[in-house]
């Protein structure tokens, strides 16, 4: 073993390096508690398979969370020494638990509405604790260290995500699950609340990065106008979106997702249009505003130039094999014929390390190899691996063909996934952290979940094996912008 590989090696395991697993961990105990774990109560509910994958879109969140990016990066909380950073992440967990608190008092058989609502409150909050521990990471280390920072941010995550899958699952098996019973939902969720609390000790004990900052802080009225106003947009985009019916609904899956892209568009037109009056009618201070948004994304395009528009495509569809994918993943299991406690053993359990292992392969291929190189191996086995799931769909159900499957799944995703947080991270000026980062990272799910939104309908449509077949597909044209942007632009490694 040579001297550099040992460097690299020895950075994944220094303090640094255990503060961002914590703190991945908290990032990821939240997602699948909205989705994977939601859909398994959902079904137990009651609720039917195509309302069941829309609740998918509940992480929208995710995907907007740009909008509100520049608030979290720009206001100025009032808690002593903690730090912006610090203050920030702490509030977002507190959220997190409350959250998670209302959900386990639902029940989607009575009142699916209120169900929903206490999914998209997650997400929200999960979203604002990502783009704090984002920056965090970035400002904490230079670009040389973020390969392992990024590897380890991800076993943390997954390990989360063994907790809120598997954990979860097993408890609710545990408790009772051959009949419904919204109690035992309610105790799962009340645990996973509680486990929040790593998080919130892990932030208390972190050190603030030490970065000079923007000295971008406005006035608290100017900042709540600002808060008020985006809030007032966001609420045009979802009325918006309420109001057009989709006049499809009895239609072929492809005629339904083209309209829901149009539907997309004109929600986005619509609150651009409510931002750009409150700007005009001085309700959203100008130089707020362009401080703000415009700021960020002219730097990335200065920095890029006519690559920025294939850099973007990139990131909105580098991961979307995976995402369309994944979202039907645990209802595919149970209707062939896998019960909850095969789901949690073998997807959640073994899947979730083999993830891990994937994250540290790819975090490191990322340093020894180049970024690039392992942007395209992790998009070539990520969709590659979605093949896989074909030949399991018309396979006879079998146990050690479910591990085969999971097991190559979990290590691709968590190749791609790692390599891809490194990528990100050298595209982010450290002059815009938290901006660039969430636009980048909302980009990457935005066009994924919305098609995902629709997995259900599809499988419908074409069935199992069909629909995975056509998720492997969708990652061809990854593999071509990866192959364009490494000639027009290089990344510094």
């Amino acid at each position: 073993m040579n001297k550099h590989t040992l460097n690299t090696l020895k950075n994944f395991f220094n303090l640094s390096s255990l503060r961002m697993f914590l703190l991945g961990f908290s990032s990821g105990l939240p997602i699948l508690l909205v989705f994977s774990t939601l859909s398994v109560w959902l079904v137990k509910a009651g609720v039917n398979r195509s309302m069941v994958t829309m609740f998918s879109w509940a992480g929208l969140a995710y995907s907007f969370k740009f909008i509100w990016t520049p608030l979290v990066d720009n206001l100025k909380l009032p808690f002593g020494n903690f730090g912006h950073r610090k203050s920030w992440l702490i509030v977002s967990q507190i959220m997190i638990i409350l959250s998670l608190v209302f959900l386990s008092f639902t029940d989607p058989s009575k009142a699916l509405f209120m169900t929903a609502l206490g999914a998209v409150l997650i997400a929200f909050s999960s979203a604002t604790q990502d783009i704090i521990i984002d920056a965090y990471r970035i400002e904490s280390a230079p670009q040389k260290f973020q390969g392992a920072l990024s590897s380890m941010y991800i076993a943390g995550y997954r390990i989360a995500m063994l907790v809120a899958g598997a954990g979860s699952l097993l408890i609710a098996s545990y408790l009772g699950t051959e009949f419904y019973d919204p109690t035992v939902w309610q105790i799962v969720y009340i645990i996973m609340a509680g486990l929040m609390l790593i998080g919130v000790i892990t932030t208390f004990f972190s050190p603030e990065p030490n970065i000079r900052r923007r000295n971008n802080f406005v006035k608290l009225r100017d900042q709540l106008k600002f808060l008020l106003s985006f809030t007032f947009a966001i609420a045009i985009f979802v009325l918006c979106y309420s109001i057009l019916e989709n006049p499809f609904s009895n239609k072929e899956p492809f005629e339904k997702f083209l309209f829901a892209f149009l539907r997309i568009i004109l929600c986005f037109i619509s609150s651009s249009a409510v931002i750009y009056v409150l700007i005009k009618v001085k309700l959203i201070p100008k130089k707020s505003a362009t401080n703000a948004y415009a700021k960020p994304i002219s730097e990335f395009i200065d920095r890029y130039g006519k690559t920025a528009i294939f850099i973007l495509l990139l990131i909105g569809f580098y991961r979307i094999a995976d995402i369309v994918m994944g979202v039907v993943a645990n209802i595919f299991y149970l209707e062939k014929g896998f019960n909850i406690k095969e789901i949690a053993t073998y997807s959640k359990f073994f899947g979730v390390f083999a993830t891990i292992l994937g994250g540290l392969i790819g975090g490191f291929s990322a340093v020894k190899f180049g970024t690039i190189k392992a942007l395209f191996f992790g998009a070539l086995i990520a969709a590659a691996s979605n093949l896989l799931f074909s030949w399991l769909a018309i396979s006879e159900p079998s146990i050690n063909a479910l591990i085969i499957v999971i097991t190559a799944d979990n290590i691709s995703s968590g190749f791609a996934g790692a390599a891809f947080v490194v990528y990100l991270s050298a595209l982010t000026s450290i002059k815009f952290t938290a901006t660039q980062y969430a636009l980048f990272s909302s980009l990457m799910i935005l066009f994924p979940k919305v098609i995902a939104g629709y997995s259900g309908s599809m499988v419908n449509f074409m069935g199992y094996s069909n629909f995975y077949i056509f998720t492997a597909i969708l990652g061809i044209p990854v593999l071509i912008l990866i192959i364009w942007i490494a000639k027009l632009a290089p990344v510094k490694e």
